[in-house]
């Protein structure tokens, strides 16, 4: 477009305006005529050709500056001039002259129809113009005469209806400041019915509405008789939320947080419900126990309500103590029971809130809301501490009020199954383990236990010293868990609460004391001991269960009819279950049906009215146990005593015998020593007489043991017609087995409760005291059978035979006769015994091998006090012995016969060479120096010589060596 001015510039044309309102400088515009238009029309169209011509012009022509064109061109023109260059020149000019100039045409052509329409619109333009010029002048006309028509009434009409408006919204704020003064009125009944959330929002309202007309003079009076009730509210909703503390109500609580949520102090509400609850608590145990002191006091003496809890809970009488206690508990799980449903509550409502708050689009509001759940949670939770640790400290400054020594076990053990109760409610409170009230009760346990044990140990003396040893009649079936003692282990429940006094309907142990006693019912009700009223169904009449069943053994066991096959059955080892290793023989069944089985077929246990105190006593125990575990280690040790106590009477009333010990056949068991000296070093007061010149520490140490017992003498042990005390010897040492199968079947009770810590105690006590308690069998047992038979007499009797005969005999000697005589005489004997006590097979088997053992080593010391025997002699040992063994084998049932290899090895070692004997003395040392010595005299002469004597002796003597 440049370009076109500048070209119409150098033809003398003017630029066309830029505005269309000069309409003349338009009609100036030179436009090319119709020849013009023609001619250009006419000459060859090719646009890119134009367009070169177009651009090849020089930049000076489009310049917008002015200048002379002419001067231009002659100033380019060369110093010689050339026509044809000239000329040449010129016919470009005319080319490019023409390009523009079809250029131009072009464009005026293309924009022609523009222009008319734009001139067109400025015609249309101006005629709109023209037509509001006449509407104005129009409208000033018309407004002059209304002006002039106008009057002053008009003005008045309006001037009353603005007056009208005003005096109608007057009388509307009278009638609101009329119902606001009135509003007092609705407020207390609504305070009255507790509706405090619908008190406040009305209160907030009239408020609100006081602001709106405080311009009114009477308005600033309203609206501090708001503040006044509002602050009345307040007051009136804390008194409410102190009620919550000792009965929470959901819908008083509900209605009590959403007054507090109107007044935007939850935070406040929370702290205040806090000091409620430790107020609570005080309040609380302070009434119980100032009830029970005036109740028990017999007066309304206000001197007792001036007290400090701590000092009224010294005038608590023990007649009163216990209920006060239950009572006291009572009232601090109402307490704690409200805090937990306090907890639940805002866990159900938060819960709701949040799910409001995410549906909700005011971001402000819900994090002020988040915050306040926050403060509240956390208050919560840290509440539940503080709390429990006030409630363990009332209940443990009413403990230390009284001594409670001065209670009886059973008293004793309730105080314990209460405290425990409120242990397990504490933990299933706040998740504590209640170490306060676990180290003050755990000191009075063990001071009470150690008294309540030192106790029962002298009492346990004296029934061990005034036991007769007579069988305490049980069923058959008998178990300790029939004792009352040992309800507790029937039950299901956690060993760390005391079930002694759980009511029968216990729940699952999933459901927590809040969960069970949420809706009702408290966990620390005083429920009636049925235990008197229930009886204890373990006795026997005469060793039988029933009559019917005595007149049975009688008749089965008189009559000459076949053995029963339920007697086949019976007749194995009641303590291991096996069956005897030989056969059992009608014969023998018929000689012994008097001794195993007469009167006993039910095979009961044996036990006597003392053991059965003791299992009581470790009932009692481990009810005290159960219910606190903190001082299990201590009472297991008890327990321990208890057993290590009756081991070591039982020991020294029928088993301690020096002479008898000293045979060296290793009938008391190194553990079995280990343990009586370590029973006597740490539980036997041996020095009965107490030295006043004796140090505190020992005198100390004197107070934990007790004095070893005496047997009663009215226990006869030196009657051979009883045997020597056999059915007592039975009677205890069985007992006392028994009473060690009862350990063994607490061990996994025991092994639960006992501290990790201490379990190394437990098993200790268990191996090597426990299982100890049958090896007291052998030498109790012992003493009986060195006693049944006349051992010295045999020894006479072998001395007066001729062992050096010159030829073989046929007959056996007449001793052999004799200790079988014994043996007859020992069998009925036991019979007779077994008719006043069951004997049990291993006691049985015990006593035969006892007595069998001693009169082979009799016939061995027999053999061995020969002075002179021929190999017919020795013949005749065997023929005695094997004749022994023969008529032996049908009196008792056991095999192999006891030492039977120590009689025929020792006879067989007559035939031995001098290097065989020598080989043969050191290799059985079982026998004594004596024997060997006189094996080695007797075949001096026969087929050794003196040299090779003197080399045996000398063996012999170098094996004995050691032994001195």
């Amino acid at each position: 477009m440049q370009k076109i001015k500048s070209l119409m510039t150098r033809q003398g044309l003017k630029s066309p305006p830029e505005s269309l309102s000069d309409l003349r400088a338009v009609e100036s515009l030179r436009v090319p005529g119709k020849e013009e238009f023609r001619e250009l029309r006419e000459q060859p169209s090719d646009p890119q050709a134009e367009q070169e011509l177009i651009n090849s012009i020089e930049q000076v022509y489009f310049s917008t500056d002015s200048f002379d064109i002419v001067k231009y061109e002659l100033e380019k023109l060369p110093p010689v001039l050339n026509l044809q260059e000239l000329e040449e020149y010129r016919d470009k000019l005319k080319q490019q002259q023409a390009a523009v100039s079809k250029k131009v045409a072009d464009l005026i052509l293309e924009k022609q129809p523009a222009y008319v329409k734009e001139l067109e619109r400025v015609t249309s333009l101006q005629t709109g113009l023209q037509l509001a010029a006449v509407i104005c002048t129009n409208g000033r006309r018309h407004l002059n005469i209304a002006k002039e028509g106008f009057t002053q009434a008009s003005l008045g009409l309006l001037a009353n209806q603005r007056k009208r408006q005003l005096l109608i919204g007057l009388l509307k704020s009278l009638r609101t400041i009329k119902t606001l003064q009135r509003t007092d009125v609705r407020l207390s009944e609504m305070l009255e019915e507790e509706d405090y959330p619908g008190a406040i929002q009305l209160c907030l309202e009239c408020q609100k509405a006081a602001s709106t007309f405080k311009h009114y003079s009477c308005i600033s009076e309203l609206n501090s008789k708001l503040q006044d009730t509002l602050e009345q509210i307040e007051e009136q909703l804390d008194v409410a939320l102190s009620k919550i503390c000792k009965n929470f109500d959901i819908n008083h609580y509900t209605k009590v947080q959403q007054a507090y949520r109107l007044l935007g102090k939850t935070q406040t509400a929370m702290d205040q419900l806090h000091m409620h609850f430790t107020q609570a608590i005080h309040n609380t145990v302070f009434q119980v126990v100032l009830g029970y002191v005036e109740l028990c006091a017999g007066n309304t003496d206000t001197k007792f309500q001036k007290l400090q809890y701590k000092d009224l809970c010294t005038h608590v009488t023990p007649d009163s103590y216990i209920p006060c206690l239950a009572d006291l508990c009572k009232a601090l799980w109402e307490v704690m029971l409200s805090y937990y449903r306090t907890m639940e509550w805002h866990e159900k409502h938060d819960n709701e809130d949040t799910t409001t708050a995410s549906e909700g689009s005011n971001m402000m509001g819900a994090e002020e809301t988040n915050f306040d759940r926050g403060y509240i949670k956390k208050k919560l939770e840290h509440g539940l501490t503080r709390i429990w640790q006030d409630v363990q400290l009332k209940v443990k400054t009413y403990l230390l009020g009284t001594d409670l020594s001065i209670f009886k076990y059973d008293d004793f053990i309730f105080v314990l199954d209460i405290i425990s109760r409120l242990m397990q409610v504490g933990e299933e409170f706040c998740g504590s383990k209640s170490e306060v009230l676990q180290e003050s009760i755990r000191k009075q346990s063990v001071n009470y236990f150690k008294n309540y044990h030192r106790t029962r140990l002298d009492e346990l003396r004296m029934f061990l010293e005034n036991e007769t040893w007579e069988l305490c009649p049980v069923k058959s079936n008998f178990s300790i868990l029939q004792l009352h003692e040992f309800k507790f282990m029937e039950q299901s429940r956690s060993p760390s609460v005391s079930p002694s006094k759980q009511s029968s309907a216990t729940s699952s142990k999933t459901v927590t004391l809040f969960e069970q006693y949420c809706s009702g019912g408290n966990p620390f009700e005083i429920q009636a001991d049925h235990k008197d009223e229930e009886t204890e169904d373990v006795l026997a009449s005469n060793g039988y269960e029933s009559d019917e069943q005595e007149k049975s053994a009688y008749q089965e066991y008189d009559s000459d009819s076949d053995v029963p096959e339920e007697l086949k059955r019976d007749f194995v080892d009641e303590q291991t279950g096996d069956a005897p290793v030989k056969s059992v023989s009608r014969e023998t069944l018929k000689s012994r049906k008097k001794s195993d089985y007469s009167l006993n077929k039910v095979n009961a246990p044996i036990l006597t009215n003392t053991t059965l105190n003791v299992i009581r006593l470790v009932g009692k125990y481990m009810q005290m146990m159960n219910i606190l575990k903190p001082i299990a280690f201590d009472v297991i040790h008890f327990m321990s005593q208890l057993f290590d106590y009756y081991l070591y009477a039982i020991y020294t009333f029928f088993g301690r015998n020096d002479s008898l010990e000293s045979t060296g056949l290793g009938l008391s068991s190194s553990r079995l020593r280990t343990t009586l000296n370590r029973i006597q070093e740490s539980l036997i007061d041996l020095d009965v007489s107490a030295d006043p010149t004796a140090t505190l520490t020992a005198a100390e140490e004197r107070k934990e043991k007790v004095p070893s017992p005496h047997l009663s003498h009215l226990v006869v042990l030196t009657s051979g017609d009883t045997l020597y005390g056999l059915a007592e010897r039975v009677v205890a040492t069985e007992s006392l087995v028994f009473l060690a199968e009862q350990f063994e079947f607490l061990q996994p009770h025991l092994d639960a409760v006992m501290p990790a810590v201490k379990k190394p105690f437990l098993q200790q006590f268990y191996s090597q005291t426990v299982s100890t308690a049958s090896e007291l069998r052998k030498p109790i047992y012992w003493i009986v059978a060195g006693k049944a038979i006349d051992y010295e007499q045999m020894l006479l009797l072998m001395a007066n035979v001729k062992w050096d005969v010159k030829e073989i005999m046929s007959q056996h000697n007449i001793y052999v006769d004799t200790l079988l005589k014994e043996f007859e005489q020992f069998n009925m004997r036991l019979n007779e015994v077994s008719k006043r006590v069951r004997i049990p097979l291993p006691v049985s088997n015990i006593l035969w091998e006892h007595c069998i053992r001693l009169a082979n080593r009799t016939i061995v010391e027999g053999y061995a006090n020969v002075k002179k025997c021929s190999n017919e002699g020795r013949a005749l040992m065997q023929l005695d012995f094997q004749q022994f063994l023969m008529k032996l084998e049908k009196l008792t049932d056991i095999r192999p016969i006891p030492d039977k290899e120590f009689v025929e090895t020792y006879i067989k070692a007559y035939y031995l060479t001098e290097n065989d004997m020598e080989r043969w003395i050191k290799e059985h040392r079982e026998y004594s120096t004596k024997q060997l010595t006189n094996l080695v005299n007797v075949c001096l002469g026969s087929h050794i010589n003196k040299k090779a004597r003197q080399k045996l002796l000398s063996a012999i003597d170098d094996i004995d060596r050691p032994k001195r």
